[in-house]
């Protein structure tokens, strides 16, 4: 179990609906306390690189900023859900305006929601 908690019922209920909900439901049921551990220190690990790109004055859509882009979305693929890069977009988009996740990015590094989207969307 993850202690994510109080954000499963809001995922519930904006994309329950979704194929990629359900897919990642199913794979996450059976993730142990290790798998937890490892899927989010490799999480972080892609957000700290990020994060250093952009604070270091990497473009956004330069090939290192890219290259990050792409292996946070492989890290969602490997972890909850088969992530296309229309999907990453998609999800891209949701990083710069929904408040939730533009303030999980900028706590980390103010103007890194809008750097995480620029970058996605540089991967095409």
């Amino acid at each position: 179990m993850t202690d994510d908690a109080p954000y499963a019922a809001e995922a519930r209920e904006r994309w329950g609906d979704t194929d990629a909900y359900r897919e990642s439901e199913r794979r996450t049921a059976s993730y142990s306390r290790v798998d937890w551990a490892v899927m989010r220190a490799e999480l972080e690990a892609v957000e700290q690189r990020l994060a250093w790109l952009m604070t270091s004055g990497l473009p956004a859509d330069g090939e290192m900023a890219r290259e990050a882009a792409e292996q946070h979305r492989r890290h969602i693929s490997r972890w909850f859900y088969d992530c296309s890069p229309e999907m990453h977009r998609l999800l891209a988009e949701m990083y710069v305006t929904d408040p939730g996740f533009t303030e999980h990015y900028d706590r980390r590094a103010p103007g890194l929601a809008q750097y995480v989207h620029d970058a996605i969307v540089a991967t095409g």
